[in-house]
């Protein structure tokens, strides 16, 4: 029998609100421990939240950018489970009234387009962190209240890729859209996974495992390769598979049993009687949608249509946003976008890449980019000296004009000048000649080598190879 697996994914977003979702305190990370709480957010008795406004803006966001439908009226609930770092014994979140449902992703798999369906998304506040040590386990409140968005996927996924893809796609919209800066190492773009297999063709969902401790899209891929081969063993086995919460160990490659997974009963919802229910008017959804940014697939496809570059390059230019616009400022100063784009991505990445940096570190303008193309295509400095240019540019920040006319690097385009040096070059290697006459016409690459060498690379290639041939039929 052939089985299949059924995936969905709960994936929760810290919002980038200065303040946490229910009280004045900062939410900046890496503060000392339990130095950004308030009676509020502990939980003290006789203390009343208040609603930050903002995180309800950024839902209405992420809602819009997804095609949501945006509950006018939501509500607020309190979901009861004792954890040592829930200091109210509680936690708010919403549950049978939440602000958006529906919608969905779109993500690019196997060489086209698909949506995966949501289920609703929400709004709660987060826990505290509990940090094991060798001389006991400590709790860290500085976390607990930074508003959160709970984003729940349909079980409609079947590969870890697919999981894989949905979950770039949903940073990289966030990301977009500044609610979030989708930094899984440091928590503010977590996710858990439900897993099950069933035997291809069946409707039924088969029994879920939800896997947690998952910080990388390497490790939600890895752990769901492994969970999905081991449900399909134990039914292969004859066994059943246990509905329980299981953890992702990095170090062993395995998912272990955490406890048994809980239905939503046992968390004893119910409206939380300190908060008054949600109302969104139209005004408020119409104010939202204007400071909507162009989303990354709407600037994929202008890229691909506007400035005609490869749809493999675009796609890795609007990987973030700001690389986005560093692209379009740089194309904007050059006729030939797709060389602007050759640049980007292979030089001025690859030495971010070097120096672990990211594109808004870099002290190259986009315009020099445009600028060094533009030198290129009119034959000024060829192809070899624009990447001496680069490196230059890279480490000063210096136009590259400046840096071609200090240097001295403008290309030798006389062909008086360039025949001369070809002339010089054949009566210098005879021999190289005579295996040309003879039919190796890969010779020719020697030749060029030689005159570059002797031009430190400043001669125009195109001439230099014209006049060799050239020289060498007429021999």
């Amino acid at each position: 029998m052939e089985y299949e697996a059924v995936i969905g994914l709960e994936v929760h977003i810290q919002l980038l609100t200065k303040t946490k979702i229910f009280c004045g305190c900062s939410t900046d990370f890496g503060a000392p421990p339990n130095t950004h709480v308030c009676p509020v957010c502990m939980g003290m008795p006789g203390v009343l939240p208040v609603l930050n406004k903002k995180v309800v803006e950024y839902a209405i966001k992420l809602g819009l950018a997804l095609n949501c439908r945006i509950n006018k009226f939501s509500r607020f609930a309190r979901k009861n489970y004792f954890y040592p770092d829930l200091p109210k014994g509680y936690q708010i979140s919403q549950y049978e009234l939440p602000i958006l449902e529906g919608g969905a992703v779109e993500i690019f798999i196997n060489g086209g387009y698909k949506k995966i369906a949501l289920e609703r998304i929400h709004m709660e506040e987060d826990a505290g962190k509990t940090v094991h040590k060798p001389d006991g386990s400590y709790v860290d409140f500085n976390r607990a209240g930074v508003p959160l968005l709970e984003i729940v996927s349909k079980p409609v996924m079947h590969s870890p890729e697919e999981a894989g893809e949905y979950l770039k796609s949903l940073r990289r919209i966030v990301r977009y859209l500044g609610i979030c800066d989708g930094n899984m190492e440091e928590g503010s773009l977590r996710c858990d996974a439900n897993v099950s297999v069933r035997i291809k063709g069946e409707d039924k969902l088969g029994t879920k495992t939800e896997l947690k401790n998952m910080n990388s899209f390497k490790h939600v891929e890895k752990a769901l390769e492994y969970e999905i081969e081991r449900q399909i063993d134990v039914l292969k086995e004859g066994g059943k598979v246990i509905q329980q919460t299981r953890l992702w160990d990095e170090k062993s490659g395995i998912t272990k049993p955490m406890r048994s997974k809980e239905e939503s009963f046992e968390y004893r919802y119910f409206p939380d009687p300190d908060l008054v229910p949600l109302i969104i008017d139209d005004k408020w959804i119409d104010d939202v949608r204007k400071t909507l940014p162009e989303l990354p697939k709407e600037k994929l496809e202008r890229f691909i249509e506007e400035y005609g570059i490869k749809p493999e390059d675009a796609r890795v230019l609007v990987e973030e946003r700001e690389l986005a616009e560093y692209f379009e400022r740089a194309a904007k100063e050059s006729k030939e976008p797709q060389s602007v784009a050759n640049w980007i991505l292979s030089e001025l990445l690859g030495y971010l890449n070097r120096d672990g940096k990211e594109i808004k570190d870099t002290l190259i303008k986009p315009e020099q980019i445009g600028k060094l193309v533009e030198l290129v295509e009119k034959g000024i400095i060829s192809g070899k000296i624009a990447k001496t240019v680069f490196k230059e540019m890279y480490n000063s920040g210096d136009d590259p004009e400046k840096i071609v006319k200090e240097k001295g690097l403008i290309q030798i385009t006389d062909r008086g000048e360039i025949e001369k040096l070809v002339e010089e070059v054949l009566e210098s290697n005879p021999k190289a000649v005579e295996q040309y006459k003879a039919g190796k016409k890969n010779t020719i690459g020697f030749f060029v080598g030689q005159i570059m060498k002797k031009t430190k690379g400043k001669a125009n290639p195109k001439i230099v190879n014209e006049l060799l041939v050239k020289k060498l039929e007429e021999k």
